[in-house]
């Protein structure tokens, strides 16, 4: 087991927070990855801080956007230039824990899994470690997702040998979930690792921060891109919400 890891981070004035992202995946037990970092024209000092980290490691590689298209369109960039055989997704201010790659390719391995996920911790803007803990469920699949977005971008890791490639549906927002869709259409459930291998960071100007604007995003993907019936949508919709204050909690 040691084919090689492309990892997806995209990146837009996270001078705050990038070096130690950074720095996560370079305490990877598990050391053959790429990191694909784009940078999607930020007005900060991000990009010096990206090159310098480049620099510094072959394994870093660095594209800078010359206009801001959007984080989905930013990691699609970066997948088109990956070569690994999987996929792992972390955000510019998201961290790994130092085993998170080794045990979680080795639980592909032994189960034959193309999709996975685990479980991952919260932790304030100023990097304090929150006591919420996103459990991850042992499978989700198309209909059940739907009803409980749980599954963590940051744990994320997707055999595209297995799955075949594939790109980002280009919304604003959830994104991700729009993917984990696409990739469950196509047959492969997503099996999740119950151990907490990742924290997510809440910055508060983020989307997913801002309830409302996570709420109607998430309605948009039932309607304009999985277009589901109104019916069937409440029905995911109240599940969704459920979920998602009991994940907060």
């Amino acid at each position: 087991m040691n084919n090689l890891v492309s990892i997806i981070t995209p990146s837009y004035n996270s001078s705050k927070f990038i070096e130690e992202c950074v720095s996560s995946v370079l305490s990877q037990t598990y050391t053959n990855w790429e990191l694909l970092i784009v940078d999607d024209c930020s007005k900060d000092n991000s990009r010096d801080i990206i090159s310098e980290l480049a620099d510094k490691d072959e394994r870093i590689k660095s594209i800078f956007l010359k206009k801001n298209i959007g984080a989905a369109s930013a990691r699609n960039i970066a997948i088109k230039k990956a070569k690994g055989k999987y996929i792992a997704f972390l955000d510019s201010d998201d961290l790994w824990k130092s085993v998170k790659l080794e045990k979680q390719l080795l639980f592909m391995n032994e189960n034959d899994i193309a999709f996975s996920f685990s479980t991952y911790q919260f932790m304030s803007e100023d990097g304090k470690s929150l006591a919420n803990i996103v459990k991850a469920p042992k499978k989700m699949f198309y209909n059940s997702y739907l009803k409980n977005t749980i599954i963590g971008c940051l744990t994320v890791i997707i055999d595209r040998e297995k799955t075949g490639d594939f790109e980002m549906p280009n919304i604003r927002s959830s994104h991700d979930m729009a993917l984990w869709l696409l990739v469950m259409k196509r047959g492969f459930s997503a099996y999740g690792l119950d151990e907490n291998l990742a924290k997510y960071r809440i910055v508060s100007s983020s989307n997913t921060a801002n309830k409302l604007k996570a709420a109607k995003d998430v309605w948009s993907v039932y309607r304009r891109v999985e277009r589901l019936s109104f019916g069937y949508s409440i029905i995911c919709f109240v599940g969704y919400a459920f979920n998602a204050i009991k994940k907060r909690l």
